[in-house]
């Protein structure tokens, strides 16, 4: 059987590791032991074979899972004990044993860092799969070198550890020294450096500084490019103008970065994108698919609260793309595939290439998908357009997916030069491509159209039933609705009879989409009117919910204050004081005999919940017990007034 992404990446990542440390081993610890003081050096050459045999071990027990194992910095405490920071990078205990006490880390302790890959973990908690995994390294561990101290650390706790603004665990995985990599220490090691660099130079201009790319993403192998990502503030910017600003800062950034790679002896490229906090906003509101990328996957290592809120309403849906980026991607292929006519060189061929891919971008995002990376782009359309909807014959994705294919050979070398021939290939397959997205576009309007008309359809036919709801009417079958509606609210006065009219409207729209007969006039004037129809009713109920509210009210006067109680069907609010701008609210059971038991402090959310969702029918009446409870609420003087 074929083997998945997962398990051939770990094997590229086993092997990469094995020639690199395994087979290397001497000169690994040597290069690590020269970046140390004399004393981590004497003690790294000493614990060196212990190391090497747990390492090797639980490698091989664990495979893929594991992807670092580093010797934390000598004569530290467990960090639980600095300040109780990192609770979760202490030895584990076996489950079901009691949690020891923390305890000074004695001096022959070999305290050492086990990274836990768990991105694919699904068959058990995070919290399962650390606990038993941390059970069996700690036996491991024991069998091996009684001193040896593990500290299993899962990738996802460090990952949310940084989201939710704890950076402790990173400079103290920067200061360790690998035995065991697969690429993601190195990365967080000069990520922590470099970030650390560039925060104390800029202080309070840095917004965020985040880890990105393939090592987020679970792609990474150990020659894999490390990607980081800093925005600065450029708001209060009076002495230059921004391109400046940015130019300048990006220069010294870069810099810097050369200087971490130098520091950690580290080979893989730091990639680093410097964004002014003014650009970062701009293509976030216009949809840049690289910037949607770069928040959903992005971890960061220094943030000032302003991505992590971005990173949420991303994952929320409540960052979408406008109108007008949909089109500027929808437009743009025609006009870049005009001038690829012109250019029969490697330029060309980039042209051809953004020609394809951002219509096809566009028609995700026309669909409510929103933009994806270029490389997620094929897969994305064959599993909608083709698998699903099938609006899309696989030929077309196959299409993108050789273009996506020739323009990354270019651009990595592997691919010197593009013949004339397939130069014409490309641009004959990316002129039916196009032709046949313009088609797409075409089929994905109509079903949002469609599928439009049964929406306001259903939302009319909801409000319907709660207004008639709301007049006594319960049952209310779908082929009665429109009679029901004439009858008990256009014949007794309370709709106008124009509604009517809008109603049918909207019911003949449905049949005729039913029918296949649906044009688009009729969609856009079903949906103009559907929204005066939706609001006229729903003013109705927020009235005729008012007047039995007032009605369903007590107002009471105690002293010189004015308060009420809001009657509803189990529960009574009581307002202490109306005029009040902080209201103190209290909530209370109403009993069978009227009385009310149970009262206890509430607040004004908790009220507008209620009204929001009670019944209440105005036709409350007050018993005797009540009166008793109002003196003990509000006091002996207290007031009923009438009609007030």
């Amino acid at each position: 059987m074929g083997k998945n992404k997962k398990e051939k990446r770990s094997e590229e990542v086993k092997k990469e590791s094995k020639e690199s440390v395994n087979d290397s081993k001497e000169d690994f610890m040597s290069q690590m032991a020269a970046k140390l003081p004399k004393e981590a050096q004497d003690r790294l050459n000493n614990i060196k074979k212990s190391l090497d045999t747990f390492q090797a071990k639980i490698v091989e027990k664990f495979d893929k899972y594991i992807i670092g194992v580093a010797l934390l910095p000598p004569n530290k405490a467990p960090l639980a004990q600095q300040g109780d920071a990192h609770p979760s990078l202490q030895p584990a205990s076996v489950p079901g044993a009691p949690v020891p006490a923390p305890q000074e880390s004695s001096p022959t302790d070999i305290n050492v860092l086990v990274l836990v890959d768990d991105t694919d973990s699904k068959k058990m908690r995070k919290d399962e799969l650390k606990t038993k995994l941390t059970a069996i390294i700690n036996t491991t561990a024991a069998e091996v070198d009684k001193n040896l101290k593990p500290h299993v650390k899962i990738l996802s706790e460090l990952w949310q550890g940084c989201y939710d603004a704890k950076y402790d665990d990173l400079p103290l995985i920067a200061m360790s020294a690998p035995v065991y990599d697969t690429g993601m220490l190195s990365a967080i090691k000069i990520a922590e450096i470099h970030k650390s660099m560039v925060v104390k130079k800029f202080e309070k201009y840095i917004v965020s500084y985040v880890l990105a790319g393939s090592l987020t993403q679970g792609r990474a192998t150990k020659t894999s490019d490390i990607d980081v990502w800093i925005v600065v503030d450029d708001t209060d910017v009076k002495k230059m103008t921004r391109v400046e600003l940015k130019d300048k800062l990006r220069a010294i950034i870069i810099g810097m970065g050369i200087e971490a790679g130098e520091m950690t002896g580290i080979k893989n490229k730091l990639n680093i994108q410097v964004y002014i906090l003014t650009d970062f906003w701009d293509s976030l509101r216009e949809a840049n698919p690289i910037i949607f990328t770069l928040l959903r996957d992005g971890v960061p290592f220094f943030d000032r609260g302003i991505f992590m809120p971005w990173k949420q309403l991303l994952k929320m849906g409540k960052i979408k793309p406008s109108v007008e980026a949909i089109e500027m991607f929808m437009s743009t292929g025609e006009s870049v595939l005009k001038r690829v006519q012109y250019k029969l060189n490697e330029i060309g061929m980039e042209d051809i290439y953004y020609a394809i891919l951002t219509p096809s971008q566009a028609a995700l995002m026309l669909f409510g998908v929103p933009p994806p990376a270029p490389r997620e782009t094929p897969e994305l359309m064959r599993e909608i357009f083709v698998n699903k909807e099938k609006l899309l014959e696989d030929k077309y994705v196959k299409i993108l997916e050789r273009q996506i294919s020739i323009r990354k050979e270019i651009e990595h070398g592997t691919k010197k030069e593009l013949s004339g021939k397939e130069l014409d290939e490309c641009l004959r397959d990316a002129n039916d491509y196009l032709k046949r997205i313009k088609e797409l576009f075409d089929a994905i309007e109509r079903i949002k159209d469609e599928r439009n008309v049964l929406h306001i359809y259903d939302l009319t036919a909801t409000v319907i039933r709660d207004v008639l709801k709301m007049e006594g009417v319960d049952k209310i079958p779908d082929d009665k609705l429109l009679s029901l509606f004439e009858k008990e609210l256009v014949h007794s006065g309370k709709i106008p009879s124009k509604y009517f009219t809008i109603l049918k409207t909207i019911a003949q729209a449905k049949k005729d989409y039913e029918n296949g007969k649906l044009t688009k006039p009729e969609v856009q004037k079903v949906k103009n009117e559907s929204n005066e129809f939706t609001r006229a009713l729903i003013e109705y109920m927020q009235r005729k919910r008012g007047r039995e509210l007032e009605r369903a009210k007590i107002r009471v006067k105690h002293g010189e204050r004015y308060g009420e109680i809001l009657l509803m069907d189990e529960i009574a609010f009581i307002i202490h004081d109306i005029d009040k701008e902080e209201k103190e609210i209290s909530k209370a059971r109403i009993n069978d005999n009227g009385s009310l038991t149970n009262i206890e402090r509430s607040s004004l959310e908790d009220l507008e919940h209620a009204l929001a969702n009670a019944k209440i029918t105005g036709k409350s009446f007050i018993k005797q017990p009540i009166f008793e409870d109002l003196k003990n609420i509000f006091g002996k003087d207290v007031e009923i007034l009438i009609n007030s």
